[in-house]
C-alpha cells in the first residue's frame, strides 16, 4: 500500500510551502515527490511512533517529521484523514507545527518508473528498527 500525503501550513514558512511524500507500507519507507520551502531528504525510513508515523532520513536516526495521528498499521488511513504534523529540520532546531493530510491511498501494488529505493538499504534499515 502507498499513501500520499501533502505537508502545509507550517508555522513560520511562507503560504506557498508544502511537501508531497510516498509513504510505502511495506518497504516501510518514504519519498519526497514535491516541496517548496519545507525542507526533506529525498528519502528515508519510516518509524512507528506511540502518537503517530515518524519520518526519518535515509541516514539520519532521529524522526524529522511526526505525523500525528497517522497509523500505517492494519487498514491503513483513510483518503482525506488529516491532522498535526511536527518538523524539525536538524535534531536542534526549533519545532514547527504544521497539518497533514492524506490525497490518494493506492493499496494496489507499485512499480515506480524511476526507484528511489533501488539501492539496497537493508543495513540503514535495520540500525533504525534496533534504535525503536
Amino acid at each position: 500500500m502507498r499513501v500520499t500525503v501533502k505537508l502545509d501550513s507550517f508555522d513560520r514558512a511562507g503560504s506557498s510551502a508544502y511537501a508531497v511524500l510516498w509513504l510505502d507500507r511495506e518497504t516501510r519507507r518514504w519519498s519526497r515527490e514535491g516541496h517548496d520551502t519545507i525542507e526533506l531528504p529525498s528519502w528515508g525510513m519510516l518509524r512507528s511512533a506511540a502518537d503517530g508515523t515518524g519520518i526519518c532520513g535515509a541516514e539520519r536516526d532521529w524522526t524529522i517529521l511526526l505525523l500525528k495521528g497517522l497509523t500505517l498499521e492494519s487498514a491503513g488511513p483513510l483518503e482525506g484523514a488529516q491532522g498535526k504534523a511536527e518538523y524539525r529540520a536538524e535534531e536542534a532546531t526549533a519545532l514547527e507545527v504544521g497539518r497533514w493530510h492524506v490525497q490518494c491511498v493506492d493499496r494496489d501494488a507499485i512499480q515506480a518508473e524511476h526507484e528511489v529505493f533501488a539501492d539496497d538499504q537493508d543495513e540503514a534499515w535495520t540500525y533504525l528498527e534496533l534504535r525503536r
